[in-house]
C-alpha cells in the first residue's frame, strides 16, 4: 500500500473536470493524525501535565508502518475501499450510459472522464480510509486514557484534525460531547479540545 497526495475533490462531468478546493485529500492532514496518536499513546500518571515535542519525535516516520501497529484491519479496510471504489465508478459509468439527458458524444466524454481518474479517486479513497481508521484509534486512546484536553497550535491541519476527532468521539456507542476553545497565550494562538461530558 502506498500513501500519497492527489488533491482535492474532483467533479467529474461531460464538460470536464474541475476540483472543489474545499475538500482537501486527507493525506494532508495523516501526519498530524500519526503525531497526536503518538504523542498520547503512553502511561499516565494522575494529575500531571504531559507536552509533546513533534519536532523530536516525528522525523522520518513511516506513516504506513506506524499505523499499521495500531490499525490492524487496514489490509482488510484498503480491499473493501477498492472494492467500493471500483463499484462506485462502474455504477457511474452505467450512469452516464443510461442518461437520457447526454448524446452520445456527451456519454463518451463523461465515460472517458471518469476513467481518466480512476487511480486520482481510488488513492483519495485510499487516503481517507486511513485517515479514519487513525482517527478512531485517537478517539480510543482519549476514550481509554481519560484525557481531558488537547492542546495544538492554532494551524488549520491541527484545526481540522481536531473536528474529526470531535466527530469521532462523538459517534462512540457512548458519546463523547468535547468543546474547541482557541486563545492567546505567550504570543502564541493555540487550540484546545476539551472533553465536557460523556453522553449516554
Amino acid at each position: 500500500m502506498i500513501l500519497k497526495y492527489v488533491g482535492p475533490k474532483p467533479i467529474i462531468s461531460h464538460r470536464g473536470i474541475e476540483f472543489d478546493l474545499n475538500k482537501e485529500d486527507k493525506f494532508v492532514y495523516l501526519s498530524v493524525v500519526a503525531e497526536l496518536i503518538k504523542a498520547l499513546d503512553h502511561s499516565y500518571i494522575e494529575n500531571k501535565r504531559y507536552v509533546y515535542d513533534e519536532k523530536k519525535d516525528m522525523l522520518d516516520i513511516d506513516i504506513v508502518s506506524f499505523l499499521r501497529q495500531y490499525c490492524d484491519n487496514l489490509d482488510d479496510l484498503l480491499d473493501k475501499t477498492q472494492h467500493n471504489i471500483e463499484d462506485e465508478i462502474e455504477d457511474n459509468i452505467k450512469r452516464a450510459n443510461e442518461s437520457n439527458t447526454l448524446t452520445l458524444e456527451d456519454k463518451e466524454v463523461l465515460k472517458n472522464n471518469i476513467r481518466l481518474m480512476h487511480d486520482y479517486m481510488l488513492q483519495r479513497m485510499v487516503n481517507k480510509s486511513v485517515y479514519y481508521c487513525a482517527m478512531d484509534v485517537l478517539a480510543d486512546i482519549v476514550k481509554k486514557d481519560h484525557i481531558d484536553y488537547i492542546t495544538t497550535p492554532m494551524i488549520h491541519k491541527y484545526i481540522h484534525v481536531l473536528h474529526s476527532l470531535q466527530g469521532a468521539l462523538l459517534a462512540e456507542k457512548y458519546p463523547i460531547d468535547t468543546k474547541l476553545d482557541i486563545y492567546k497565550k505567550d504570543d502564541k494562538l493555540l487550540v484546545t479540545l476539551k472533553v465536557i461530558t460523556k453522553l449516554g
